[in-house]
């Protein structure tokens, strides 16, 4: 018995020892992590405490001002007041509370609550930008519902002028997941703002500059308290633009209420004085956000405002591709005195029958008078003369069928026809009738208004042909010291042949031709018209339809024997030519106004006031 219970004792002793050595253990952990939390680890909890109460915002830096070549701002930098909530914060329940007094759809809400779920280099999101004094009004009388929204004034992108040059200098909206993964947009956080389209795009880095940062300290509820740290933004650098936002104006004017587009280039190095398209639309409404519903409004318009038709739209080149075939002629030893036609309004080609635009025909012609009246028949005989390789040949010279190089976005390169092409792309061969087709500009050929300009230019300054570009040589040295300018492309013309094609081009403005309308008293012009077939004459006499009308072309540089301007005019569904020349003619009357008192020809006017007289 005494043994059992001295065994019993000498067990319960053990775990009594048991015990009090667990509760030293105890004792000292518990001990260590009060150390531990008030003393050795209050600067890594202080961090963290920090971290749930201190916040950072990024502060937009302003963009770089796009200027003309005379230094007036074409889109430059305001101030706007935003709504911003932190990403964390967002909840559908909150977001619809104020949905409502800020007037935002649904359609804009469901987006915010997609970008919130996703957003992962952001911190905040913009509920709203631009706001009004109603916003301000409801926003602040419900501050202590949302003590989570902010309030922040950031730059904001302005184009005073509107839609003028936005075609060419583009426009700023906030960058979308599908932006982001552009190569050139990789170090941009979602929802930045960046250029979307022209130069704002192109040269998008040099433009933006760097975003800084703000630090504010918050309560548990959202609400700021104090601002803790700032790091500056830095602004963008400015971009200097060849192009002459007065004469940019005064074609804009001409298109108005027609869709169509006209450029002007300098052929001497290829800047671009003027690219202007129509329709357009403001730049503006893109910076505080466009809605999805105007952007598919947009994106629907059968118009189509977005599209840069001087670089993003082909057409029928029609007359005004006749003095590339003529030089062809002229170097093969083809267009001399004796090669003349008869023309009696048609041709009959392979058992197909090709008109000429006068039903009655010229008669005989020769070169000069069959350029200057723009006679059909005559080039159909010397199309087929020549057959289509050289013709091919002479406009792929030209610059045709190719992109220009321009610095813009998406530039589109047109198309050159051949029997090559034929043959890959319909398993058919070339036959003679197309050859008659193409001489005169149409069939399967397409170009934009931008490659028109290019290659009559370079024809004008004698087989030189000069990239066109929006910013000049100086502005592009100073974007990289490495840069170097692309050498024109150069094709020798005998200068035999370069006289002859200049007076060909001179009667058609000067010489009772179909350009008269492009007539200057004080500079003498040279140029072609152009008439482009839609449609079968047949089908659009008995269709009716506006948009079965022919397409209106001109160009022409000035002067004739030294050429400092070429203008290409576009007016889609025009009907007749003399439209085009009309407006290349006021076009190159204003800029040979410009040339007494550069830069000065908007002083005490308006953009819209300015040149409105000539139309």
């Amino acid at each position: 018995m005494r043994s059992a219970f001295q065994g019993r004792r000498v067990a319960l002793e053990a775990r009594i020892v048991q015990f009090r050595l667990l509760s030293a253990c105890v004792f000292v952990a518990l001990l260590f992590a009060f150390w531990d939390i008030q003393i050795g680890g209050d600067d890594r909890y202080r961090a963290r405490a920090l971290d749930n109460s201190i916040r950072e915002r990024a502060t937009s830096a302003a963009r770089g001002v796009i200027h003309d070549r005379y230094r007036r701002a074409i889109a430059g930098s305001g101030l706007k007041m935003s709504a911003l909530v932190e990403s964390q914060d967002i909840t559908a329940t909150g977001l619809r509370a104020i949905a409502a007094g800020l007037k935002l759809d649904d359609e804009h809400v469901q987006g915010l609550l997609g970008d919130a779920s996703e957003l992962a280099v952001s911190r905040h999101l913009v509920l709203k930008e631009d706001l009004g004094p109603a916003d301000l009004a409801y926003l602040r009388a419900h501050r202590a519902e949302f003590p989570e929204i902010r309030l922040a004034e950031d730059p904001r992108r302005q184009y005073g002028h509107g839609q003028v040059a936005v075609h060419a200098a583009g426009y700023v909206g906030r960058a979308s997941r599908e932006d982001l993964n552009d190569r050139e947009f990789l170090l941009v956080d979602f929802g930045a703002d960046i250029g979307k389209t022209g130069i704002e795009r192109q040269y998008n880095s040099w433009l933006s500059g760097r975003d800084g940062s703000l630090q504010f300290l918050v309560d548990s509820r959202g609400s700021t308290l104090d601002t803790v740290g700032i790091v500056e933004p830095v602004p963008g650098r400015d971009v200097s633009l060849t192009i002459d936002v007065a004469l940019q104006a005064l074609a804009e004017l001409g298109l108005e209420g027609r869709k169509g587009a006209a450029v002007a280039l300098d052929p001497r190095n290829g800047d671009v004085l003027a690219m202007a398209s129509s329709p357009a639309f403001d730049p503006n409404r893109f910076v505080s956000g466009i809605s999805a519903r105007e952007w598919r409004t947009l994106n629907a318009d059968p118009d189509t405002p977005l599209l840069n038709r001087a670089i993003h739209g082909t057409w029928a080149m029609a007359s005004v591709f006749k003095p590339i075939v003529g030089l062809a002629g002229l170097e093969a030893g083809i267009v001399g005195p004796s090669f003349t036609a008869n023309c009696a309004g048609g041709l009959s080609v392979g058992g197909d029958y090709f008109g000429c635009w006068q039903r009655d025909g010229h008669g005989t012609v020769d070169f000069l008078r069959a350029m200057a009246v723009s006679c059909d028949v005559f080039f159909y005989h010397l199309g087929l003369a020549l057959g289509i390789e050289p013709i091919t040949r002479y406009a792929r010279m030209a610059g045709l069928g190719a992109r220009t190089g321009v610095d813009l976005p998406n530039e589109v390169p047109g198309m050159v026809p051949s029997e090559h092409w034929k043959v890959r792309r319909r398993l058919q061969p070339w036959r003679p009738g197309e050859t008659a087709v193409v001489s005169i500009g149409q069939g399967p050929m397409s170009v934009t208004p931008l490659q028109v300009a290019h290659a009559i230019g370079g024809l004008a300054m004698g087989g030189v042909w000069h990239r066109p570009r929006l910013v000049s040589e100086q502005q592009r040295r100073l974007m990289d010291p490495d840069w170097r300018p692309p050498a024109p492309r150069v094709r020798a013309i005998a200068p035999e042949h370069l006289s002859t094609l200049r007076r060909a081009m001179w009667a058609v403005v000067n010489g009772g031709g179909t350009g008269g309308a492009a007539r200057l008293a004080e500079i003498e012009v040279c140029g072609k018209t152009g008439t482009a077939q839609r449609v079968s004459n047949a089908l659009r006499l008995r269709s009716g339809r506006a948009d079965f009308e022919d397409d209106a072309w001109f160009v022409g540089f000035a002067p004739c024997e030294a050429p400092r301007i070429v203008v290409a005019v576009l007016i889609e569904n025009g009907q007749s030519s003399r439209l085009a020349a009309e407006m290349a003619r006021a076009i190159l009357e204003f800029w040979q106004r410009g040339q007494a008192s550069p830069g000065g020809r908007l002083a005490g006017t308006t953009l819209a006031s300015s040149g409105g007289d000539q139309w």
